[in-house]
């Protein structure tokens, strides 16, 4: 019966998220629905950097660089080799760049995708070897890195020009329903045996290394994953912005990123869901504080920055008065099935 009731809860938030990637890609205007694809990336960004973060306990500050490889492959499987020569000031792209054109969106996604997880790969070996801050610092330095790279091979990227006139591939479509499938890929693998081999992993690595859990596996299989969403999304940011450049993808963006899944709550898919749309669509609707604001016959004088402000001081209240997060290590279903069972008993 518990079950049935799960699955029917399933199926009508899918019914529910379809609905309205539908009705908003239709009906709102183009700059709400501009917003909602930046909401949609960041959601896919989010729950893939909560699998190793959060549920695999792993403190990694990588996000930036494999989101930028992501982008760059994408960009350039899509830009066409006169669009590539046309923007090459610096040096001519090399023949390779020129050579893997295609007009495929999801071919250049998936390539994204494929060569950041291959990158995670090579990277699980040395970095795995290490804990803790120890892990931070080293996935912080891969960060910047690929920034470097990006900047000092301008005849695969472009150097610090970056890549323009991107096609603008990326709709609600798209990047709604690669969401819902991220949300759906990362809820399967927490509630799977490797997932709870995660979670064992981040309570106590002694302990399961102990239990017998290959922990190297399981920590590379959640890096793998996690750097495979990354590089999707960063191919949807690559196509919503229709250009990008090594500025993009500073620490600052995974610092953002860690914010999100902070104050949803480590762990928690559903958490990361929430933050997302707390920290990417409250910045963007709190503008109004920026401008002039009548109240009372008074009228303040423009505040640039002044949102950011409110929203800092929001979010340190939450973060003081929800020391986990807002939904803490739990799911959303999972609050609502406990609450359900205490009024059956």
């Amino acid at each position: 019966m518990v079950l049935n009731q799960r699955k029917m809860m399933h199926l009508f938030f899918y019914a529910v998220a379809i609905w309205f990637i539908w009705f908003a890609q239709t009906n709102l205007d183009e700059y709400t629905v501009r917003i909602l694809n930046n909401i949609a990336i960041f959601m896919i960004l989010a729950v893939s950097y909560n699998l190793i973060n959060g549920v695999t306990g792993q403190l990694s500050l990588e996000p930036n660089g494999f989101v930028a490889v992501g982008a760059y492959v994408a960009a350039i499987i899509l830009l066409d080799s006169d669009a590539l020569i046309y923007q090459y000031y610096i040096e001519d792209p090399s023949p390779f760049v020129l050579a893997i054109h295609s007009q495929s969106f999801i071919v250049a996604l998936i390539a994204g995708g494929i060569v950041s997880a291959l990158v995670a790969l090579m990277l699980s070996f040395p970095v795995f070897r290490v804990r803790g801050d120890y892990l931070a610092i080293v996935t912080l330095g891969f960060g910047f890195i690929i920034r470097i790279l990006a900047i000092n091979n301008p005849q695969i990227t472009n150097g610090s020009l970056g890549l323009n006139d991107i096609p603008e591939y990326s709709n609600l479509y798209w990047t709604g329903g690669i969401a819902l499938l991220a949300v759906t890929i990362i809820l399967n693998i927490i509630y799977s045996k490797y997932g709870r081999a995660m979670k064992a992993v981040r309570d106590d690595e002694d302990t399961a290394i102990a239990m017998g859990v290959n922990t190297f596996k399981v920590k590379t299989l959640a890096f793998c994953t996690s750097a495979f969403m990354e590089g999707v999304g960063g191919g949807l940011l690559a196509c919503l912005l229709t250009s990008i450049s090594p500025d993009l993808f500073t620490f600052f963006f995974t610092f953002q990123l860690l914010i999100i899944i902070v104050l949803g709550g480590l762990g928690s898919t559903t958490g990361a869901i929430i933050g997302t749309v707390i920290v990417i669509g409250g910045a963007e609707w709190m503008r109004f504080l920026d401008e002039p604001i009548t109240l009372f016959g008074w009228t303040s004088p423009a505040l640039p920055g002044m949102r950011m402000v409110v929203f800092s001081i929001i979010l340190i209240l939450v973060m003081l008065f929800a020391r986990e997060g807002i939904m803490g290590k739990k799911e959303l279903f999972e609050k609502f099935g406990s609450k359900k069972r205490k009024e059956d008993a």
